[in-house]
């Protein structure tokens, strides 16, 4: 499950492994109480250390790692690593010959392993991030297990409540914005905070697509859940210009079913919601989102 895991009061879980994913979250928490094999270690500790690395070796340490989960024994272990490692490859633009090595890796373990029920009776966030990583990230995997079914069947209610999602937020210049009103724009909807080092990360490359195409009708509707006095002073310093607007309440956070950040919501010119992203984008990630709404 794309982006770093929220908490209540918009903090962040405890990271080791990541944010990602329920399933993987679950394993912070009982971080002590898993016994990792002496091959199993290595891995652990490389995916801890993946956000250390420039793109180009993360790329090809995470397709590495990749090959070598896939080589583990079959387990619940084998599961976490997998998943965890999917977390991790969807923050970035890091090959998708890399992401589908990621891919076939998690469908594989859970195939060998099939992950118990979410707490809720649900599926598990396990065939959530496959189910996910197939929707989204347009990836190949197959799973015969009811629960990839059921993971896949609630992304496609969530995105039919996102196409009828509305809202209206006041900005940190005190405009208010419905996103109704802005039919005959293209509209990118961005969930971040401060804290969050993807969202740190990608909003460079947001401000210099709102420079290039704010002209031409693009507008950026970016949402924190954070107080005014941690969001304003930190968007002065990043001299950021695209409008940034406050949801204390965390009510569209909720609207839009945002678990994780980032997230990123792209709606074309009459209001058809045209392409999202799990995770953290690259400048060219951006770019191919919005050509999908006509923006070239």
């Amino acid at each position: 499950m794309g982006g770093v895991r929220l908490s209540a009061g918009s903090r962040p879980l405890v990271v080791l492994l990541s944010g990602l994913l329920l399933f993987a979250a679950a394993t912070l928490r009982a971080q002590d109480k898993i016994v990792w094999s002496d091959q199993e270690k290595p891995i652990l500790e490389q995916i801890k250390s993946l956000r250390k690395l420039d793109d180009a070796t993360r790329a090809r340490t995470t397709k590495d790692l990749a090959l070598q989960i896939r080589q583990l024994p079959a387990g619940s272990n084998k599961v976490q690593l997998a998943g965890a490692l999917a977390s991790r490859a969807t923050e970035g633009d890091f090959g998708r010959d890399t992401l589908q090595e990621v891919t076939t890796t998690l469908a594989t373990a859970l195939r060998e392993q099939s992950a118990g029920r979410g707490k809720d009776g649900g599926p598990n966030s396990a065939f959530e991030e496959l189910a996910e990583l197939v929707r989204y990230e347009h990836m190949s995997a197959t799973s015969s297990d009811p629960q990839f079914a059921e993971a896949t069947a609630k992304l496609e209610a969530a995105d039919a409540a996102r196409q009828k999602a509305d809202f209206s937020l006041v900005d940190l210049q005190g405009k208010t914005w419905r996103l109704q009103d802005l039919r005959g724009k293209v509209v990118l909807v961005n969930f971040w905070a401060t804290w969050c080092p993807p969202c740190r990360k990608e909003m460079p490359d947001l401000q210099a697509l709102y420079d290039k195409f704010k002209d031409q009708g693009f507008v950026v509707l970016a949402i924190s859940d954070e107080e005014t006095a941690k969001v304003a002073p930190f968007i002065a310093d990043r001299k950021i210009s695209y409008p940034v607007m406050l949801d204390p309440g965390r009510k569209v956070n909720e609207l839009y079913q945002v678990e994780g950040i980032p997230k990123s919501f792209v709606y074309d010119r009459e209001g058809k919601l045209v392409a999202q992203s799990i995770d953290m984008r690259t400048r060219s990630q951006f770019q191919q989102m919005l050509a999908q709404a006509g923006l070239q």
